[in-house]
């Protein structure tokens, strides 16, 4: 969440990005490479953005129930790229984020479950613990009967070092409420897993 002087420090970024790359025998002293750490800051600003956010604010505005039974509302292969936080290498991937209404409560726009996810994953993150935001913030601030974040993902630190799993995927179900407690409803939302990027 943002706080007042809680700002980017994207000039003392770069001098340490610089003393990273130098350290790690990366020059930074070329017409090509010059203004790298400052490129490199800027782009780790973007990724981790959503750590001056509250990304819950999507879910105050809200509309009228258009009718008394209750369905699934779901925004389905959401696009996100979230920064590993135990690597700082990306992990892109999709989700699908649901939630089953009490009859007759306030729906939030589909744009916002969207958005919710994307501004949760812009920050230093693991994906386990991006798919409990979800959930818990959908549960927190709407009147519901249970929620359900999906994920599918490729991380970086598993693909591209590592054990360099090329195309392997890591794929998270968070559920709560009747989405997880009523059988039904489980293969409903399952059936939902996002599709490979």
């Amino acid at each position: 969440m943002t706080t007042p002087g809680n700002t980017v420090d994207l000039d003392g970024a770069a001098e340490h990005a610089a003393r990273l790359l130098t350290a790690l025998g990366i020059p930074c002293n070329t017409e090509s490479t010059a203004a790298t750490p400052r490129r490199m800051a800027k782009a780790l600003a973007e990724l981790t953005a959503g750590v001056h956010l509250d990304p819950a604010r999507h879910l105050k505005v809200t509309f009228p129930a258009e009718g008394e039974r209750a369905n699934l509302i779901a925004a389905v292969d959401v696009p996100f790229v979230a920064l590993c936080e135990h690597h700082v290498l990306p992990f892109p991937g999709r989700a699908t984020v649901a939630y089953l209404p009490t009859p007759g409560a306030r729906i939030v726009g589909l744009s916002k479950l969207a958005r919710l996810a994307e501004e949760l994953a812009a920050r230093p993150q693991v994906q386990e613990r991006l798919g409990q935001q979800v959930v818990d913030a959908l549960g927190e601030h709407l009147d519901i009967q249970g929620a359900a974040c999906l994920i599918r993902s490729q991380h970086a630190c598993m693909t591209l070092r590592g054990v360099r799993a090329h195309g392997a995927s890591m794929v998270t179900t968070h559920l709560t409420g009747a989405l997880h407690a009523d059988p039904a409803r489980r293969a409903e939302v399952l059936a939902l897993i996002p599709s490979p990027s």
